[in-house]
């Protein structure tokens, strides 16, 4: 089993930043693949932004292309996603995810979920 714990969410204003670390503990092997989903108030979940344990291959929301970037140390099985340029519409709750294998952008792809953080930006 993999546990996911997340940290670095909060209350930002239009165009700051904030970064997200997740951080993989218990038995994952290589190659595997961590990323986000997001989570807005009635809508449903969206991809964000995944990668491969090498961080060799990334792959984004065309959403946050430009604005967000997506990083590991895969000593630690640790994730990064560093947020600038937020919008009000970023505003939702973030999730952590990995899986064993490829990356991919499909939610149902990804086994582990962490248990979320909120992000809101205000405007």
């Amino acid at each position: 089993q993999v546990q996911l714990v997340e940290s670095g969410g909060g209350l930002v204003q239009a165009g700051g930043s904030l970064r997200l670390s997740c951080a993989a503990s218990g038995r994952i092997s290589r190659p595997y693949a961590m990323g986000w989903f997001r989570q807005a108030p009635g809508k449903e979940r969206d991809f964000v932004a995944a990668i491969n344990w090498s961080g060799g291959n990334t792959v984004y929301a065309d959403s946050v292309k430009g604005r967000f970037t997506i990083s590991i140390d895969n000593a630690k099985i640790t994730v990064y996603l560093q947020m600038n340029s937020l919008k009000p519409e970023d505003t939702a709750v973030y999730y952590c995810v990995a899986r064993d294998g490829l990356i991919t952008m499909v939610e149902r792809g990804y086994a582990y979920w962490g248990q979320g953080t909120q992000v809101t930006v205000s405007s």
